[in-house]
């Protein structure tokens, strides 16, 4: 399997691609493209690092080279959230860089799985999908936002509640990838009757609200760069094993999938040979769960208006 990184010299970049480099299967290769002029340097010294997984790094003119062959395209290009910045300021920056990005994925791995990492997710994964269909090789199968972050935050708060080991917590997050629009599933993991349920709200607001609470406590040095690198290797090696055959690899993902709330939506997905196979049933919610979920649903479209928007506007200028 090939995998490409776009953004690899980055805060996300850097750490995403050693975690690949440390867990992609034997034999793979690992594509690094950043703007940056010192990504094959990068490259250079991940190379080091002995793993059976061939690691080559390009930068400048050499982004179709880069994406030669990829079956798996992660994006994590953009620029960071500074305090005091929405998801939503971040659009005005990262909607051009993802456009232009996903064009040339559409051109140069057509079939690739491409995994978005760059916010504002809610709208760049929709603006992602217009350009792909404008390019004629669309695949809902194949584009995903990735919002895993949200589960691993709601994993690491929830199992701290509880008093038990977060490798014991599976938390359901659906939605979207951003404030309120961010709905972990609280009364749909196992043993959670022993949290206060007035407590649930709060607990909700501090999983919603915790990319801000890195921001700010970064005092204008960045934004989540760790934990996201760790989420999306997370979700990208699932991609992966689903695409090698390996059956019932489930992931919470962002996707044109179906939902009956809105046409893209964070929910479960099962990987298969082709991309996610089948989305999951969101289940049984609770009173204060249905009550989030139906806020979410209109802020959810403006966000995706948002990002289609701005494709058929980019689309048009760069024909």
């Amino acid at each position: 399997m090939k995998v490409a990184v776009l953004g690899a010299a980055g805060g996300i970049g850097q750490p995403l691609s050693m975690i690949l480099k440390n867990q992609l299967p034997a034999g793979s290769e690992l594509s690094l493209f950043d703007v940056a002029p010192f990504t094959p340097g990068v490259a250079k010294d991940l190379s080091h690092i002995p793993t059976d997984v061939k690691v080559e790094g390009f930068t400048g003119d050499d982004l179709q080279k880069a994406l030669a062959g990829a079956d798996v395209v992660v994006i994590p290009a953009g620029v960071a959230r500074k305090p005091g910045m929405t998801r939503d300021d971040l659009f005005k920056v990262n909607a051009s860089i993802v456009a232009n990005l996903v064009k040339n994925c559409a051109k140069a791995c057509p079939k690739a799985c491409i995994c978005i990492i760059t916010n504002p997710v809610n709208s760049t994964v929709p603006l992602a999908a217009e350009v792909l269909k404008a390019e004629g090789v669309y695949d809902k199968h194949r584009l995903f936002g990735v919002t895993v972050l949200d589960v691993l935050r709601s994993e690491t708060m929830i199992a701290q509640e509880m008093g038990v080991s977060n490798e014991r917590v599976v938390v359901p997050v659906i939605g979207g990838h951003s404030g309120t629009t961010i709905l972990p599933l609280i009364s749909q993991v196992i043993g959670s009757e022993v949290i206060c349920q007035d407590k649930i709200p709060q607990l909700t607001a501090d999983i919603q609200n915790a990319g801000t609470a890195v921001v700010e406590a970064k005092a204008g040095a960045g934004s989540a760069t760790l934990s996201m690198a760790a989420a999306g290797a997370r979700f990208a090696l699932k991609v992966l094993r689903g695409l090698m055959g390996e059956p019932g690899v489930v992931e919470y993902g962002y996707t044109e999938g179906g939902s009956k709330y809105n046409t893209f939506f964070a929910q479960g997905l099962v990987f298969g040979k082709n991309g996610w196979e089948r989305t999951l049933d969101i289940g049984t919610l609770s009173a204060y769960e249905q009550q989030c979920l139906d806020a979410l649903v209109p802020e959810l479209d403006g966000n995706i208006k948002k990002g289609v928007d701005f494709a058929k506007t980019w689309i048009e200028e760069n024909k």
